[in-house]
């Protein structure tokens, strides 16, 4: 749950805020036309995706392309609150703030690569330091204004530049001026793990509810909600069977918020409970 957020907007969007959240929680975001900075104060979560999970550590960060979502945000010892700020990038918004020219950040590389999406940022010294500087404004919010916002964006997307991680940052901020066209499997791929409803994922794919439906029978061969639900079903299989995670927090991350649905869920697919799957497949490493 969050018990604690604060933001500031620019021309009428959100630009800046701190969010303190007691874990687990997913948050939905950014947007499809939004890319988004994270920098963890204080915590340590997992940014889960369908191929990969990241551990991000205090004092790190994350950029994330338009069109992707933090699915889920859990940490390690679920006691603690985690710290988060996030800085939001609007095309329209960048394009408002740089009156003359927009840097060459945001310009298409010459090689790029379609498949950039995230970059982690570790334990940067300048970073560190302007999140230090953000910081003040959040504790004294009188001094900030809209003036302030946009030259704090315009500092982040400069030192962002200057990372080690710049070639990977311009392919991701690049795509807020010149997206990539995916097909509709790769998007559906990408966003299988999200936790967004079905009218979502139609709204993603620029189709209406019906059309959706209709293109995603023809790709999957199965109606979106069934094949939804069970490559969940088999990403928690997978989970139960290399991990010794809680299955309450299989089941979370995972998308399912209700355990009790989860564990019928699961019977129903394989044919015994989360726990028994467990058991039997240790069981039948040690045969």
């Amino acid at each position: 749950m969050i018990t604690k957020r604060e933001m500031y907007e620019l021309f009428g969007k959100l630009a800046l805020e701190k969010v303190t959240i007691k874990t687990p929680f997913k948050i939905p975001n950014p947007t499809i036309d939004e890319a988004c900075f994270l920098y963890v104060i204080e915590g340590e979560i997992n940014y889960q995706l369908e191929k990969e999970q990241l551990s991000v550590h205090s004092k790190d960060a994350l950029l994330l392309k338009c069109g992707n979502y933090f699915s889920q945000m859990k940490n390690f010892k679920t006691s603690k609150i985690q710290e988060i700020i996030f800085i939001h990038f609007h095309p329209d918004i960048l394009k408002k703030i740089y009156e003359k020219e927009l840097p060459k950040i945001f310009n298409v590389p010459e090689n790029r690569q379609e498949n950039t999406y995230i970059c982690k940022i570790n334990n940067d010294f300048l970073i560190k330091k302007y999140i230090e500087g953000l910081l003040f404004y959040f504790d004294n919010p009188s001094l900030i204004n809209e003036e302030i916002v946009a030259l704090k964006l315009k500092e982040i997307i400069l030192l962002l530049c200057q990372t080690k991680n710049a070639p990977i940052i311009q392919q991701i901020l690049s795509q807020l001026f010149s997206p990539i066209d995916y097909t509709f499997k790769q998007l559906m791929d990408d966003h299988i793990f999200s936790n967004l409803s079905i009218k979502e994922l139609a709204e993603l794919s620029n189709l209406s509810l019906s059309s959706f439906k209709r293109e995603f029978k023809k790709v999957y061969h199965d109606s979106p909600a069934n094949y939804i639900k069970s490559k969940k079903l088999e990403m928690a299989a997978e989970l139960l069977f290399i991990s010794d995670e809680r299955v309450t927090n299989i089941a979370f991350d995972c998308g399912f918020n209700d355990l009790a649905h989860f564990s019928k869920s699961f019977q129903d697919k394989f044919k015994c409970s989360p726990s028994n799957y467990r058991l039997n497949q240790k069981k039948r490493l040690l045969n």
